[in-house]
């Protein structure tokens, strides 16, 4: 069973919390109106700035933890995967051997961390498990 999660993205205005988007209020009421009576909610909030979030990370982890375990991969090699295929590794070529470097989620933008997740949506995809 896939976890039931929600991430959206809120704004102040004229001092209230409000959606972004009418799509996201209504991503946000069906995943209330899915809930199981008596369950609990674990909210995690953090201000957004340019640099990615932890939300992203956090995102990005589960998503890559729920992949591999559906195709049984390790975690770690479909987080390479998902890296290679997101383009934030290189190859060096040093010496007539090469050598793969990977930029650390820690260390991406909220950009490319984006592009992350939309990698990883695109590989459920590409195999028939709707994953996001």
């Amino acid at each position: 069973m896939r976890k039931n999660t929600l991430m959206t993205i809120l704004e102040k205005k004229n001092g209230q919390i409000d959606y972004l988007t009418a799509a996201d209020k209504i991503k946000y009421e069906a995943f209330i109106n899915n809930l199981p009576e008596g369950y609990k909610l674990e909210v995690y909030m953090e201000v957004q700035s340019d640099d990615g979030s932890l939300a992203q990370l956090a995102k990005i982890h589960a998503m890559i933890r729920e992949l591999s375990q559906h195709i049984g991969e390790t975690f770690e090699d479909m987080k390479l995967i998902v890296k290679r295929r997101a383009g934030i590794c290189i190859e060096k070529e040093i010496e007539g051997e090469t050598f793969l470097y990977c930029k650390s989620f820690g260390k991406c933008s909220k950009e490319e961390l984006s592009l992350v997740i939309e990698t990883i949506v695109s590989i459920g995809q590409a195999i028939d498990y709707p994953i996001g």
